[in-house]
């Protein structure tokens, strides 16, 4: 198979576009780049994983009505224009057997050029509400592959949708069965908190006014990525020197060994859900109300309906109150187990194949 997958600006739109790709690699001889947005995470993702990758200068639009989002806007369409119009050269170059968009406004140029071109085309949905370029290009792509079932309703001009569960990197799904080195060299539970894979300046500084406190009494260890242009948010971090419960990091590479020995995670609601679910952790989610749509919080309602997380809204998550909810969770094991478990029922170890096989059904039929 000769495949793109496009998509980025979050590791959420990138990591299933990964997990995918190595699995259609270990099923079939194939060629396979990825591409997105230049500067964007993605770029780092995809070189870790040891794919090529087309990068563009992007930006994302504003809803702003100011002159100075006015004039954002207007050098972000000119952007995904000249990007546009490089993707199709790459695509006349390449003639790949389908392009999936993966989401973010990084996966727009290549899907759209690849339509234009008339190449079969699949989107990738990993959220329960559509994102902005699932909802614009969701009448002329061939398929739209959904995490959510919920999700097909709110898609009305979608020629196909089919449910396959998000797709979650192979590291990760296999994490639950093998023994890792433990975090911290001590006996107290660990929680490994993280604001997406390029963080979050307010939930930052909520949780740099925990540092000290959480350094001083040592309820429990935590493993905290800040997020790599968020770091200095964190302040003076010198008090802490000597803390053997605390590790702050800028990203968190091994998510595998993070999640397979955390006792609670501490997040977003992206793409992350899936992974929890597939390594069966509880989870204490602060969902981004700064997406579209509020997607998010509809992500982690999911999880909370289904007893597997509990969930604070930005608002109601202080620090005082976060500091207290981690300590009421963590205080009944059997509790974190229950949810853990409650987590695991949620995986979708089918997602992959049934990925695979669904690109491999439109290209045949193409």
């Amino acid at each position: 198979m000769n495949i793109i997958f496009a998509g980025g600006g979050t590791a959420g739109h990138v990591n299933p576009a990964i997990a995918a790709a190595q699995y259609i690699c270990g099923q079939e001889e194939s060629r396979i780049y990825l591409s997105g947005g230049k500067g964007n995470i993605e770029e780092r993702l995809a070189q870790k994983a040891g794919f090529d990758i087309f990068t563009f200068p992007l930006s994302g639009l504003s809803r702003g009505k100011t002159l100075k989002s006015m004039a954002g806007n207007a050098r972000a369409l000119a952007r995904t224009a000249a990007a546009i119009r490089k993707s199709k050269a790459i695509l006349r170059k390449i003639r790949p057997d389908v392009v999936v968009g993966t989401g973010g406004y990084a996966s727009f140029p290549m899907v759209r050029a690849a339509m234009d071109l008339g190449l079969p085309t699949a989107l990738m949905e990993v959220n329960a509400a559509p994102g902005m370029v699932t909802r614009r290009l969701a009448h002329r792509a061939d398929v739209i592959l959904l995490a959510y079932a919920e999700t097909a309703p709110m898609l009305p001009a979608a020629r196909r949708t089919v449910h396959t569960g998000t797709p979650v990197r192979a590291e990760i799904a296999a994490a639950r069965d093998k023994v890792f080195t433990p975090l911290f060299d001590n006996n107290l539970p660990t929680v490994t908190c993280f604001w997406g894979s390029v963080g979050a300046q307010y939930m930052n500084e909520k949780i740099a006014a925990l540092l000290p406190r959480i350094a001083a009494e040592r309820p429990f260890n935590l493993l905290y990525a800040a997020g790599e242009k968020h770091m200095a948010e964190l302040g003076d971090l010198s008090a802490l020197e000597g803390a053997d419960n605390i590790d702050i990091r800028p990203y968190i590479d091994e998510m595998d060994r993070a999640l397979a020995c955390s006792d609670l995670v501490l997040c977003r609601a992206g793409g992350t859900l899936m992974e929890l679910c597939a390594v069966g952790r509880a989870s204490l989610i602060v969902p981004s109300p700064w997406v579209a749509e509020n997607h998010q919080e509809k992500n982690a309602r999911t999880m909370e309906s289904a007893g597997a997380a509990r969930v604070l809204t930005e608002r109601e998550a202080t620090p005082d109150t976060l500091y207290a909810t981690i300590l009421e969770l963590l205080s009944d094991r059997a509790a974190l187990e229950r949810m853990g478990r409650a987590a695991l029922d949620r995986a979708q170890p089918q997602a992959l194949h049934t990925i695979y096989r669904t690109l491999k059904e439109l290209i045949a039929s193409s």
